[in-house]
């Protein structure tokens, strides 16, 4: 039996940055992964995805080169095997450099699936390490979580979730998504962009249902103008799949591709834990509950990232794991789900934070808005992408900003200013005389803010009386 300071059971984006972190502060501290450091996110989530994004992005722009005054001879086509490669290869370096900063910390670093003996021990059950028995004074559960495909859903080659998409060995001619969240749009606008025939089908009446409606409907529009089929507001029913293609009903119509991809949701990984010797609870779901400490039930024992079950996030999980460690070397540290920024990597990309307009409503918030469209920024015109807007919420008493949304382009970068922004409580006046460079994106922020009160220059304004 190995003694330690911290255990924490998960490398992922949350598991590792309280690893570093527990090392930063000296204690001795040793982290469990039972597969890749990096977890879902660096593994089979966020990069891959943003690097075969990346991928697709160039060959969209080398097939609009003329616009921009550049002549390309030749075929011009997308080259998915070395996409993939070249995936693989940014994957392999991030890899790298986590444990190259775990190292750094001090910080021991084991192979394989942990178990609770107890409040204060654990087993590594399988892997390299398997057998290795732990005590710590603190453990830090970050095991995330992993897709959700419900019992109605077919086992078959045809039908895959996100993990098994990114390692497809064909661009998909024709591609069915089921669930219209980030995911699944995500993906309809990747296959779309490199030639696949796209359908997505969400049950309910908007793709991308926790977002602003104003957002989600530009999004769907332009969707539908890349060429992706979007069906709300109906369940996809009697789906088959078979050696060649899947299939499916959406109210009277039937639906069919060569795959069909599921994302609908996910599910806590605990199965392994043996969370029952520790008394930690679960909700129905799975879930850890924690308080704004992130502290479960049981003393000593910490849950952060996916497996809280309510925003399933990487920087969330980052953040949540400084969080913990700060809280059990006694520096009172609280996170809260509030401002938690969002980024959807679609085709126009969306970043948001705060509260939408639909929320306002129903919590009897008297708020205004401004909005400011890119199609009137001088930047957004010479790189040729002008679609969407950046809009703010603002209380109307107080003029305190509420929420930020944008869709349009480099938006899930811009979102950042957002962040400390709204952590301060600014108003709407404040975020406007911060003076943005010109020619940038970012001006579309200082524009909206000045629109809150129909003060923008640059957008037609009525005159005050």
């Amino acid at each position: 039996m190995k003694n330690f300071d911290v255990c924490v059971i998960g490398g992922g984006p949350g598991g590792y940055v309280a690893a570093i972190r527990a090392g930063q502060r000296g204690l001795s501290t040793v982290l469990i992964e039972k597969q890749h450091l990096g977890g879902t996110c660096l593994n089979i989530g966020c990069i891959p995805t943003k690097t075969l994004i990346a991928g697709a992005e160039v060959y969209e722009k080398a097939l609009d080169a003329a616009e921009f005054g550049v002549d390309i001879t030749g075929k011009i086509a997308p080259n998915w095997a070395k996409m993939i490669g070249r995936k693989e290869e940014v994957i392999g370096k991030l890899r790298g450099g986590i444990a190259s900063l775990l190292k750094s910390a001090g910080v021991t670093v084991l192979n394989g699936t942990a178990t609770f003996l107890s409040r204060k021990e654990v087993m590594v059950l399988s892997g390299k390490d398997a057998g290795e028995k732990i005590r710590a004074k603190n453990i830090i559960v970050a095991t995330g979580s992993e897709a959700l495909v419900p019992g109605f859903i077919p086992r078959n080659p045809r039908v895959l979730t996100s993990t098994e998409l990114l390692e497809i060995k064909e661009i998909p001619k024709t591609l069915m998504i089921l669930g219209g969240g980030v995911i699944g749009c995500e993906f309809a606008c990747l296959f779309a962009a490199l030639g696949s025939k796209v359908t997505v089908v969400e049950m309910l009446p908007a793709i991308l249902p926790p977002v602003d409606r104003e957002v989600s409907r530009v999004l769907t529009s332009k969707m539908k103008d890349a060429g992706i089929t979007v069906m709300t507001g109906e369940a996809m029913s009697d789906i088959k799949a078979g050696k060649t293609g899947v299939s499916g009903k959406v109210g009277d119509a039937t639906v069919k591709a060569d795959y069909l991809l599921v994302s609908i949701g996910r599910k806590a990984v605990t199965s392994e834990l043996n969370l029952g010797v520790t008394g930690v609870k679960t909700n129905e779901r799975g879930w850890i509950p924690v308080d704004e400490y992130c502290r479960t039930n049981v003393p000593g024992i910490y849950a952060i990232g996916d497996i809280g079950g309510r925003i399933w996030l990487a920087h969330l999980a980052s953040a949540m794991g400084i969080c913990a460690v700060e809280n059990i070397c006694g520096n009172s540290n609280e996170f809260s789900y509030d401002l938690v920024p969002g980024c959807i990597f679609t085709k126009p990309e969306i970043g948001m934070l705060g509260l939408t307009e639909e929320q306002c409503k129903e919590q009897n918030i008297n708020y205004k808005v401004g909005k400011f469209p890119f199609a009137a920024l001088g930047k957004a015109m010479a790189i040729n992408e002008t679609d969407g807007f950046c809009k703010i919420i603002a209380d109307a008493e107080t003029d305190q900003v509420l929420g930020i949304h944008i869709i349009g382009p480099h938006a899930t970068d811009l979102i950042a200013e957002a962040g400390p922004a709204m952590l301060l409580e600014i108003t709407a006046r404040e975020l406007g005389r911060a003076i943005h460079a010109h020619p940038t994106l970012g001006e579309a922020m200082m524009e909206a803010a000045h629109a809150v009160h129909g003060e923008s220059a640059h957008i037609p304004t009525r005159r005050k009386k």
